[in-house]
């Protein structure tokens, strides 16, 4: 489980395809620092396995589906990434609860700065909408965001200068695509609701 908060910026060293799949390697100091065979490091918000470490770097596979439902495959060597370790059992939860399963990609829209903050608007696919809502959390390529405002097929999210300086969300630009992962308790309250017992009384 992760909570939203990027530990660093990373970056993509190489990407090797492998017909219904593909090895990405990337850097990242922080969450290097103690990494071994198995664990997981969300990449831009998508949960992955570290198949090899070393020194600053490590290798992970992503599989045809996790590339077909994230923006992932859209990657390349020199590519900037959101990294973050797995939360400690017993630590603070600082964002939200995340679990590193993308549900769907957006696409920013716009940007509005402002002295402090800026505003960014990111598409909305039609099957997450009814997940989305006013001052509720969703999840932004890895980052824990509370949502602005919120549309039929939009949303807004505020970004402070700390958001803006240390994930990608600070370069990335109208157009360019990110994942997105609504809350997960909203989706368990509505499986709840529509297959529990009394379900469509």
């Amino acid at each position: 489980m992760f909570t939203g908060i990027v530990e660093e910026l990373g970056e993509v060293t190489a990407v090797e395809h492998l017909g219904d799949a593909s090895r990405f390697r990337l850097r990242g100091p922080v969450v290097t620092d103690g990494a071994k065979h198995g664990d997981s490091i969300a990449v831009n918000g998508v949960c992955l396995t570290v198949v090899d470490h070393e020194g600053d770097e490590f290798t992970a596979d992503v599989m045809a589906e996790t590339l077909h439902r994230s923006s992932l495959g859209a990657l390349t060597a020199g590519s900037r990434v959101n990294l973050e370790r797995p939360t400690a059992v017993g630590a603070r939860l600082g964002g939200h609860i995340v679990q590193g399963h993308v549900d769907g990609t957006g696409e920013i829209l716009a940007r509005e700065p402002s002295e402090h903050w800026e505003i960014v608007t990111v598409s909305l696919p039609a099957d997450l909408a009814r997940y989305v809502v006013e001052k509720g959390s969703i999840t932004v390529d890895g980052i824990s965001l509370t949502v602005v405002e919120v549309g039929a097929d939009r949303f807004t999210v505020s970004l402070i200068p700390t958001t803006l300086a240390l994930t990608t969300l600070g370069r990335k630009q109208p157009g360019d695509p990110v994942n997105l992962e609504v809350d997960i308790v909203a989706k368990y309250v509505e499986r709840l609701l529509t297959t529990g017992p009394g379900a469509g009384r």
